[in-house]
């Protein structure tokens, strides 16, 4: 079973950075996908961004394309999102998850338990 556990949420103004970071269990987060989601209150989870297992490849919603970069570092088995400018219309709950396989459009079959993000205006 992988456990995976975000840090790095918070209050924020607009305009503002937060990075996230989200730990890894287990020997095969290298040779997995993994995206980050969100969820905001009255509305369906949705993707925000994902990563191919060695790095190469990412995709990212229009909403944050320009503002958010995720990254990886498969040596500390830690997945990132770097997120500026943020807006208030950011603030929800986000979820890392590990994907089924390595293609960055693989779905996601692992999640974290999320960290809030909370933008103010």
């Amino acid at each position: 079973q992988v456990q995976l556990v975000e840090n790095g949420g918070g209050l924020v103004q607009a305009g503002g950075s937060l990075r996230l970071s989200c730990a890894a269990s287990g020997a095969i987060f290298s040779i997995k996908a993994m995206g980050w989601y969100r969820q905001a209150p009255g509305k369906e989870r949705e993707l925000v961004a994902t990563i191919s297992s060695e790095g190469s490849s990412t995709y990212y919603a229009d909403s944050v394309k320009g503002r958010f970069t995720i990254s990886r570092d498969n040596s500390k088995n830690t997945l990132y999102l770097q997120m500026n400018s943020l807006k208030p219309e950011d603030t929800a709950i986000y979820y890392c998850a590990q994907h089924y396989y390595g293609a960055f459009n693989s779905s996601p079959r692992y999640w974290g338990q999320g960290t809030q993000v909370t933008v103010s205006s």
